[in-house]
């Protein structure tokens, strides 16, 4: 019998809109699908905890009820939350990584705001001295992006619009040649 790799059996969490999840479980994977969304995904290694957010808009419209100033849709909320629970969980601030995925353009003609959210999240977290390991941002493709909070390991898989549409049917990868299809 061939062993399987270890990211086989890991239980997955889902991130939506405006949500976000910590763990500090070695047999967790945590995904989400992003379109013009961002989500920025921190971990400290040396604590074994790591998080992902899933945040819509890089701030409250102007005018905006005095609820939004906790509303993790909003980049600044989502951010400042995330680290928190990072912080609450053990992780120290200074080994703080960060890799950042989503912002796309995924309607031609209007505004947009998937380069408002890339361009929002390189600044908070340069403004914040975390540093960015690796970033996808930009471009007209959909993401379903993979993160495994311990170690800060993560897997992107461009979708296209029909998959987005889908949202939560999963779409086979191509055979490798092995027989084998992984499932994003």
């Amino acid at each position: 019998m061939t062993a399987r790799p270890a990211t086989f059996h890991a239980r997955r969490l889902h991130v939506v809109q405006g949500g976000q999840a910590v763990s500090d479980d070695p047999e967790v994977c945590l995904t989400t699908l992003l379109g013009s969304c961002v989500s920025a995904c921190l971990w400290d290694e040396t604590a074994g905890v790591g998080g992902m957010n899933h945040f819509l808009l890089p701030e409250a419209p102007d005018g905006a009820s005095e609820g939004a100033a906790t509303d993790r849709r909003y980049g600044v909320q989502a951010m400042e939350l995330l680290i928190n629970a990072l912080l609450a969980r053990g992780a120290r601030r200074d080994r703080i990584r960060a890799k950042v995925f989503g912002g796309g353009r995924m309607t031609a003609g209007m505004m947009d705001i998937g380069a408002r959210n890339a361009a929002f999240v390189r600044r908070f977290l340069n403004d914040e001295d975390i540093v960015v390991e690796a970033a996808s941002l930009g471009g007209d493709a959909a993401r379903r992006i993979q993160f495994w909070p311990t170690t800060g390991r993560a897997r992107q898989h461009r979708v296209d619009g029909s998959g987005l549409a889908a949202q939560e049917r999963p779409a086979a990868a191509p055979a490798t040649g092995s027989g084998e299809v992984e499932l994003f």
